[in-house]
């Protein structure tokens, strides 16, 4: 079972994203699944209901909440997860569960799939929303993620770039997409996770003037932007 974990997110400048990388990269190393130029692209489908409850509570700061997405890396159907992410008392933690490629395009076309298409309780968790809360897929919210690890105290800090959206649901497989930025050009997302301690180094390298702490998550933003009043 995957534990809650602190999440702290930043909206950062350009500048304030390189100076921030380059106090941090002598004590922390790139993931390993980090491409030849340090990054790699995250595209995510997300699921909501009839009322669109998860993108209300997430404005609200409701403090139980959850959404269901489905996740790639740069755009390969190979390797598809089905993913919980859950926040409680300001903390997060992820369930998730491998996909074929099949059953996500059916889930991306809407379709209500039999509830033992896949011996996984994550998946039967989403029959059962599907079934109860006509949850259906939303939008897709892609960027590029540069990831930095420190190993003491599972510690990750992200720089999540080119932050865009798209509506464009059923080609969530295609190398291109139709899509839209959701920021202002030249701002960024920065994000920390760590299980019980953040190392001081870390927590002194984000000691900067003009660096906002958002509660936001990427799919509320990317909500936001696109479908003004009929979201």
């Amino acid at each position: 079972m995957s534990e809650y974990r602190h999440e702290y997110k930043y909206i950062c400048s350009q500048q304030q994203l390189i100076c921030i990388k380059n106090r941090i990269e002598p004590y922390m190393g790139l993931d390993i699944n980090a491409g030849e130029n340090g990054s790699y692209t995250i595209r995510s489908l997300y699921f909501d209901d009839y009322k669109n409850t998860c993108y209300y509570d997430n404005l609200s700061g409701v403090d139980l909440r959850e959404k269901f997405r489905i996740r790639i890396y740069n755009a390969d159907s190979s390797y598809i997860r089905l993913e919980l992410k859950q926040k409680r008392h300001g903390m997060t933690r992820k369930l998730s569960c491998p996909i074929n490629a099949g059953l996500c395009r059916k889930l991306a076309r809407g379709e209500i799939v039999a509830m033992n298409e896949m011996d996984e309780p994550l998946y039967r968790k989403l029959f059962i929303e599907q079934s109860t809360r006509l949850l259906k897929p939303k939008i897709i919210v892609e960027y590029d993620r540069v990831p930095y690890v420190y190993r003491d105290g599972n510690v990750r800090v992200t720089f999540d770039t080119n932050i865009r959206s798209s509506v464009d649901i059923e080609s969530f497989f295609e190398k291109r997409i139709t899509k839209r930025p959701v920021m202002e050009t030249g701002y960024h997302v920065l994000e920390i996770k760590f299980d019980e301690w953040i190392p001081d180094f870390i927590h002194h390298a984000i000691q900067m003037d003009k660096l906002h702490q958002t509660a936001y998550s990427k799919y509320c933003l990317c909500r936001k932007y696109n479908l003004r009043g009929v979201i």
